[in-house]
């Protein structure tokens, strides 16, 4: 188990750096609510390419590097979702914004497969979110764009977080925050997806939100709340790497789901010793040894030495965006 005396802090002055990238050059990229991506340079300097657009108030969750040096951004509004593209310019344009004329949603994460396809989560189609915070509820989907077409591949899930292709491109991974469980779909040659399985059901206290691959085949779960990181290896073995948390805080959160009264302050609220809420996950570094952790409720990232390095990602060795001004 990591000490949380080995976590280390990157970057400063992000707002809600809830999803981080990362690439070969080493930049560190995190999802910024003043309206685009805060990026970190390697010599720990940030700054912020945001959508120059007037009156368009985006809210990223996920962002995802594109090969333009542009990002697509999950807008997470209040009533409204969608994923825009952020050029390097700061340009933004609507990207998709309605499936099946029938408009998105607060639209949760965004992921570019190795084949080119887009895939996007919508963790409830309840307005406001929080009704969703539930075991109950099941309205999460997942939509895949290919071509310039997007259509709805997966339905019915317990609050759709974050997505991602396996490395063999062969199954889609998705975590269900409040059906506390991480599922794959086998995925058919014109990205349909079936055979949904349950790889691993969590317990007390463990929301699964973020994810990523190490190079041998383990699975990296990020939980919100109990700023827990769990390694699921290729057998099915589930070790917890990392915690943070209050635990008559957390049995506060776990009555309240249990109960069905979980809501936003079960969220907005982070007892623990350096941990504000961990969201996201990414291996990054020379040699990607390096785990860098988004987070919701603080200005930076978090990081710490893992004993088993990540798989390299499809966006790993873009440049991203030139700095401007």
């Amino acid at each position: 188990m990591i000490s949380l005396n080995e976590i280390g802090r990157v970057g400063s002055g992000l707002n809600r750096p809830e999803c981080v990238l990362t690439t070969a050059n080493g930049r560190i990229y995190t999802a910024d609510w003043r309206g685009g991506v805060a990026v970190t340079e390697r010599d720990g300097s940030s700054w912020c390419l945001l959508s120059d657009e007037p009156g368009l108030d985006i809210r990223p969750n996920g962002i995802c590097l594109m090969p333009d040096r542009g990002f697509l951004i999950a807008h997470l509004g209040d009533t409204d979702g969608g994923i825009y593209h952020i050029a390097e310019d700061g340009h933004t344009t609507a990207f998709c914004t309605e499936v099946d004329g029938v408009s998105l949603p607060p639209s949760n994460y965004v992921h570019l497969d190795q084949k080119g396809r887009i895939w996007v989560t919508v963790s409830t189609r309840h307005i406001p979110r929080s009704l969703g915070y539930s075991r109950s509820v099941r309205d999460g989907f997942v939509v895949l764009i290919d071509d310039g077409l997007a259509r709805i591949v997966a339905d019915h899930l317990g609050y759709t977080n974050e997505c991602l292709v396996h490395p063999d491109g062969t199954r889609l991974f998705v975590n269900e925050t409040f059906a506390r469980q991480l599922v794959s779909f086998d995925i058919a040659e014109n990205g349909d997806l079936f055979n949904k399985t349950v790889v691993m059901e969590f317990g007390h206290g463990t929301y699964p939100d973020g994810m990523t691959f190490d190079e041998i085949g383990g699975i990296w779960i990020t939980s919100i709340v109990s700023n827990r990181v769990i390694r699921i290896a290729p057998d099915g073995k589930s070790e917890v790497f990392l915690e943070d948390c209050h635990h008559e805080h957390l049995d506060w959160v776990e009555e309240a789901f249990q109960t069905g009264q979980m809501g936003r302050p079960h969220l907005d609220i982070a007892r623990s010793q350096k941990l504000k809420n961990i969201s996201s996950l990414a291996f990054g570094g020379p040699d990607l040894s390096t785990g860098y952790l988004g987070c919701l409720l603080d200005d930076c990232i978090y990081t710490f030495e893992s004993p088993v390095k990540g798989y390299a990602p499809v966006h790993w060795n873009f440049e991203g965006p030139r700095r401007h001004g």
